[in-house]
């Protein structure tokens, strides 16, 4: 297999590719932006490559976006969705960036994307890697999230953030005590006490 296939069928089975990707196997990243000329790669988003046809699945935008900014963490609206703990459908993506770090990166225009700012443990704890389309995309644990809603309950709405709360402890995607964790990271334990107390 030479070096073009092994970039085609790296594609085909995680779904994208990136030239990132392409230089931790050992190959030229002009390959990729050959095959890509050749019509054998279509560009989904910025640094990010796919088979021509490929199912996408229903977070491609998140692989969008995560390729967009790699340091960014799904968070909010969009990761209660990936966790099923909403009945909203947001129409941006939802992303948190480190305050402390990534002071320049601005809004793409072609992706709806709502950024956010996060800094210290509040960005940094609760990050877990899913592989969508062949991309790692890092988005918030459900604990961590729940906490976040009550943060930005200003932004997002309290019913939003009591929703979710009520749906994580009752389809067990976190336990009390993981919950609490993250409110005292984010500084919200006082806010989220009584509804947690109410909470069979």
């Amino acid at each position: 297999m030479n070096d073009k296939d092994k970039i085609l069928e790296y594609a085909t089975r995680e779904g994208a590719i990136s030239p990132r990707k392409i230089e931790e196997m050992g190959i030229s990243r002009q390959l990729l932006y050959r095959l890509h000329q050749e019509g054998r790669l279509v560009r989904v988003a910025r640094g990010t490559y796919s088979i021509p046809d490929i199912e996408l699945t229903e977070y491609h935008t998140y692989a969008q976006v995560a390729a967009t900014f790699p340091n960014s963490v799904i968070c909010l609206l969009s990761s209660l969705q990936f966790h099923d703990l909403t009945t909203q459908m947001p129409h941006k993506v939802w992303v948190a960036l480190n305050r402390d770090t990534d002071r320049r990166s601005r809004k793409p225009s072609r992706l709806p994307v709502s950024l956010v700012r996060f800094s210290g443990e509040s960005f940094s704890e609760g990050i877990k890697i899913h592989n969508i389309e062949g991309v790692d995309v890092r988005i918030y644990s459900a604990a961590k999230t729940v906490a976040d809603c009550f943060k930005y309950r200003n932004k997002i709405g309290l019913e939003i953030a009591i929703e979710a709360l009520t749906d994580c402890i009752r389809k067990k995607k976190a336990t009390r005590d993981q919950i609490w964790h993250f409110a005292k990271i984010c500084r919200v334990s006082k806010v989220i006490r009584p509804y947690m107390e109410v909470i069979i």
